[in-house]
């Protein structure tokens, strides 16, 4: 069928492969027999991951990529021998190209418009796969449609994946990967051997994605460019709604259509309360909360926050569950991890079974990270992007360093992800970094958007003086690193906030000093987008 993926043996090609989502399905169909190749520009840990499983990468993102490709492929026969993946199944998703335009209310700054192949293609042309990080003039992308290959968005590759399974999907403005990577690692314990697709990489299962036998597969379900949409579940979790995305919503209510056509989609919709817009714009099937008093399904009391984690008890429908310990710090991680126990009882799982999964669950890259300590400070890494973000990752990381030895500082190292969003969100940035002794700020990182706010981090910098002390505004990476090899002192906690590639500095600031503590930054400093975020 015209514009179906075809998981019978015809390849597939990733452009921008490395990218966290892009790599994580890649390597699913890599470790299900399937001919993967991909482009992608730099060297990195995912893409070594990746070659290890089997999958060619060419380096730079260039129209005789697929030239070669269609040479080897025409010497080799094309398509290979279906593995234990083949065949579409009743389920598979037809593919819709990228994202149609004015999904979640206007079109965005990418490929939109549907692109199937043409009929009489030439066959054994690979089925490309493109995120919405790629433009429509990206010259592997003409390349594409010039030879007549079958063109999906990653979404479309994703909603196939589940349809060929029993999915459980993860969507929210906040907590998706950690939720997604606690649903998983619990079903894994419990011996459900599940596939699982993140957007972050995860020490149990040693990247981005776990292949496994089992009906489950576990996936974040992504809003920021209306993709979640696409996806069929038999159990959603929605973890909070806000707007996030400026740049693809033009207002709060855009963002909900969006969750609320993801609703339909879903089986069963787990929700958290303690978040108005989820509580009273979405029809949920199962609740939770941290608070008693909110009526929900699940609900956690007592609760201890220590600088080792979390602790509490955990409540089901009014009668006692059991306690629940987290080595995650934060309320916002026990809200998480409440919405995987709310999970694992509607799959029949015990609260013992579930609390001990839960109990050994050390984290997920990217999100408040140890990534090393030297001449007595700690470095630490998070994904932290949004206001509310940085308020519940720096009440984490204030939990800590008050579980530290000494009188050391919070320092907050900020990097803004892009200019709408900054510039959406100036006023609540400025006040967010209360619970930080010092912030750094440096310029914002783009992610491709052009600069048509006429605003820089010294804009967010001069927001935020007229609310706290202490604020100091470097303009580059180096002049960062220099201003904090300066200033950081032993019994710092120095935490990297931002999505994009502030945490590259890290490196040379551990090598200050002679290391106390290091771990291997270069496999864990790599974790880059796909799309928006």
């Amino acid at each position: 069928m015209v514009g179906s993926l075809d998981f019978n043996g015809r390849p597939f090609h990733f452009i921008g492969i490395g990218g966290i989502g892009m790599s994580a399905l890649a390597y699913v169909l890599a470790k299900r027999r399937l001919r993967v190749s991909g482009s992608d520009a730099r060297a990195s840990a995912i893409t070594g991951r990746l070659e290890a499983a089997g999958v060619q990468i060419f380096w730079g993102q260039g129209a005789d990529n697929l030239r070669r490709l269609q040479q080897e492929l025409g010497k080799s026969g094309g398509v290979e021998a279906a593995g234990e993946f083949g065949g579409t199944g009743p389920g598979m998703a037809e593919g819709t190209g990228a994202i149609a335009a004015g999904v979640g209310g206007r079109p965005a700054n990418s490929i939109y418009k549907d692109v199937h192949p043409q009929d009489g293609a030439i066959d054994g042309l690979p089925q490309v796969i493109c995120s919405t990080a790629i433009r429509a003039d990206n010259p592997e992308y003409e390349a594409a449609i010039a030879l007549g290959c079958p063109i999906f968005h990653r979404s479309d590759l994703l909603a196939a994946l589940m349809a060929q399974g029993r999915g459980i999907a993860i969507a929210g403005t906040h907590g998706k990967t950690t939720t997604s990577s606690l649903a998983g690692f619990m079903l894994l314990e419990a011996g459900l051997d599940p596939t699982i697709v993140v957007g972050g990489e995860v020490a149990a299962w040693d990247g981005n994605a776990r292949v496994g036998a089992g009906e489950w597969i576990v996936a974040e379900a992504d809003e920021s460019d209306g993709s979640l949409v696409k996806l069929e579940a038999a159990v959603g979790i929605v973890t909070n709604i806000e707007l996030d995305h400026p740049d693809h919503y033009a207002s709060l209510d855009e963002t909900v259509e969006i969750f609320l056509a993801f609703a339909k989609r879903c089986g069963v919709l787990i929700g958290c309360v303690d978040c108005p817009t989820v509580r009273d714009r979405l029809k949920l099937d199962l609740t939770y909360s941290l608070d008693p008093a909110a009526g929900a399904d699940y609900w956690a009391e007592d609760i201890e926050l220590t600088a080792a984690g979390v602790r509490s008890r955990v409540f089901e429908r009014g009668e006692p569950l059991g306690s629940l310990q987290l080595q995650l710090l934060g309320r916002h991680n026990l809200s998480n991890a409440l919405a995987v126990v709310a999970l694992g009882r509607h799959l029949g799982l015990s609260f013992d079974a579930i609390a001990n999964a839960l109990a050994k669950f050390t984290g997920t890259r990217r999100r408040f990270e140890l990534l090393g300590i030297s001449g007595g400070i700690a470095f630490y890494d998070d994904y932290a992007h949004h206001p509310s973000e940085v308020r519940v990752t720096l009440a984490a990381a204030r939990q800590r360093l008050d579980g530290m030895d000494g009188n050391g500082r919070l320092v907050a190292i900020f990097q803004p992800h892009r200019f709408s969003r900054t510039q959406t969100f100036l006023e609540d940035f400025a006040t967010a970094f209360g619970a930080a002794d010092l912030v750094v700020l440096t310029d914002i990182y783009s992610a491709g958007e052009v600069n048509t706010f006429g605003i820089s981090g010294q804009t967010l910098a001069d927001a935020m003086a007229a609310h706290r002390d202490r604020v100091i505004y470097q303009p580059t990476l180096d002049d960062v690193r220099q201003y904090l090899a300066q200033e950081l002192q032993a019994g710092d906690l120095a935490i990297c906030l931002g999505a994009g590639n502030l945490n590259q500095i890290v490196p040379a600031l551990l090598s200050d000093c002679q290391p106390d503590h290091r771990v291997d930054y270069q496999e864990m400093s790599d974790s880059r987008i796909d799309a928006t975020d």
